[in-house]
């Protein structure tokens, strides 16, 4: 386990759709999640941009999207382990654990300043173009959708995190993360934090500079 404080990194949420490369999750002033294609500037309350987009803001006349920080950041805790399984043998009392595959989970705490973590959260596990978003996005059938909670994961399923550390030259990229938790506190002096929790399967990345490469099967 590894934990960050807020002011010590800098965090970047992005899908992982590759249909439409345009596109952001963003939650409307009456919480709804919908996605909105355009530049990353023009465009407000984003929970996660475009894959292929430029870390930081981008000026919108260059025809580039950008992925903004995520504010109000507290902490980000950062753990890695694997699921394993009991074998046993007849005449044997020793049981051998067999590793079946490794999970990580992320877990963000930030500042509640707005509705756009509750809407991810509480939104719909059925899909469709509007009111979704716990599990990513998808290449619709003619427009992008939000990935349904009840359908087989493919290559764009949930969000990807990048976890800059050390001024940009060391970032670590987790890929295919869906949103398994949502929690609010609120203190006495009635500040309030928020903490989403993130879960994958797949092995994150380290480097320079972020992984946005796209996934492939065989990742999953």
């Amino acid at each position: 386990m590894a934990y960050f404080m807020g002011q010590d990194i800098e965090v970047y949420i992005t899908t992982e759709q590759t249909g439409y490369i345009n596109n952001y999750v963003t939650v409307t002033d009456a919480g709804v999640t919908t996605l909105v294609s355009g530049a990353g500037s023009a465009i407000t309350n984003i929970f996660a941009s475009p894959l292929s987009g430029t870390l930081g803001w981008i000026n919108p006349a260059d025809g580039e999207y950008g992925v903004p920080q995520e504010e109000d950041l507290v902490g980000l805790d950062v753990s890695i382990g694997a699921m394993d399984e009991d074998i046993t043998y007849f005449g044997f009392k020793q049981v051998t654990k067999a590793e079946i595959k490794k999970e990580t989970t992320v877990s963000l705490t930030r500042k509640k300043t707005n509705l756009i973590w509750d809407a991810i959260f509480n939104g719909t596990t059925a899909g469709g173009t509007t009111g979704g978003g716990r599990y990513g996005t998808t290449s619709g059938t003619s427009n992008p959708e939000f990935h349904g909670g009840l359908v087989e994961p493919d290559t764009q399923y949930g969000y990807r995190i990048h976890v800059v550390l050390q001024d940009g030259t060391e970032v670590m990229s987790i890929p295919g993360c869906c949103v398994q938790g949502h929690t609010v506190s609120t203190n006495v002096d009635g500040s309030a934090d928020e903490t989403m929790e993130f879960m994958t399967y797949i092995t994150p990345s380290f480097g320079q500079t972020p992984d946005q490469v796209k996934l492939e099967t065989t990742d999953l």
